[in-house]
């Protein structure tokens, strides 16, 4: 059974930082291109950032290009999203998705998904 399990999130101010963690098992790890995707109330699951199986090659949504970073630690079965210049429209549900096509933007390329962690920041 694969499980995608996400920590990290919180309560932060704006300008702050935070890393968020997600654990694969029950699957080889770097076997799953990865990607982290986002939910605000009432908006629709967005595209944060990618990243392939190797970790040599990483995307990014415009809106967090240069303040995001994700990577990921084979050996650890982890992939992390490092966020530094957090924003209030930052503020959402993040969760991770573990697919096969590398550095897709698309949800219905993901195959396995996380529960998600609140993200919350405040002006």
């Amino acid at each position: 059974q694969v499980q995608l399990v996400e920590s990290g999130g919180g309560l932060v101010q704006a300008g702050g930082s935070l890393r968020l963690s997600c654990v694969l098992s029950g699957r080889t790890f770097n076997n799953y291109a990865m990607g982290w995707f986002r939910q605000a109330p009432g908006k629709e699951r967005e595209f944060v950032a990618a990243i392939n199986r190797s970790g040599g090659s990483t995307y990014y949504a415009d809106s967090v290009k240069g303040r995001f970073t994700i990577s990921r630690d084979n050996a650890k079965n982890t992939v992390y999203l490092q966020m530094n210049s957090l924003k209030p429209e930052d503020t959402a549900v993040y969760y991770c998705a573990a697919g096969v096509v590398a550095g897709s933007a698309q949800k219905y390329e993901y195959s396995y998904w996380g529960q998600g962690t609140q993200v919350t920041v405040s002006s």
